[in-house]
């Protein structure tokens, strides 16, 4: 929770001290997998949805707090031998915050492009395993939160932004149960947002008079 709380106070203080905003609401899809920890588990990604808000304050260089609520899947394939394995689909519910930095590469009236970096931590909502009943992993087997650095290539074209990306999960998916401590993996997440920009009329005049 101390945690959680520095995190929110830090992206406070990048909103407050910086005028001007331009706000980005956006709705996208998510691509999620686990990083290999066993040679009889294999995970493979699957689609996933996510929504929320980020915003961007300033001009050629810029801070990019955001807030996003994500349902992420992940295909986990148990090889017992060579000719038995069962599946499941690990559906994990979280919030993620966001505490980027970018600059803009291109910056024109008609035409953006944006590099963006820097840490995020997702507060897990909720976990699911569905498939077959022999796996016995629940909700108490996972991390409660997973400290993340993502990188994004982010487009604007008028009111329009569209931003590939991807998160690399510096924290370890399972907890330290005796049932899981063993297992290393973490989270490798890539996601494609759609959103429309508000708020920077300010911005796109100032570049028009250039």
């Amino acid at each position: 929770m101390k945690k959680l709380l520095f995190f929110l106070g830090c992206m406070g203080t990048s909103i407050m001290g910086l005028a001007q905003l331009q706000l980005n609401p956006q709705i996208g899809t998510t691509y999620q997998h686990l990083t290999p920890t066993d040679q009889n588990v294999t995970f493979k990604g699957a689609i996933g949805w996510q929504f929320g808000v980020d915003a961007r304050m300033g001009n050629r260089v810029f801070l990019q707090p955001g807030i996003f609520i994500g349902r992420n899947v992940t295909a986990m394939t148990t090889n017992l031998s060579d000719t038995i394995q069962y599946e499941n689909d690990l559906v994990r519910t979280a919030l993620k915050l966001k505490a980027l930095v970018g600059v803009r590469i291109v910056d024109s009236y008609q035409f953006d492009l944006r590099f963006v970096a820097g840490p995020t931590y997702d507060v897990l909502l909720s976990t699911d395993v569905k498939g077959d009943d022999r796996i016995s992993w629940n909700g108490g087997d996972f991390s409660k939160g997973s400290f993340n650095i993502d990188a994004g290539l982010g487009f604007d074209m008028g009111l329009v932004t569209l931003e590939p990306s991807i998160s690399f999960g510096l924290t370890r998916v399972m907890n330290d149960n005796i049932t899981v401590r063993d297992i290393d993996s973490r989270y490798l997440t890539y996601g494609l947002t759609l959103g429309i920009n508000f708020g920077d009329d300010d911005r796109r005049d100032h570049n028009a008079g250039r």
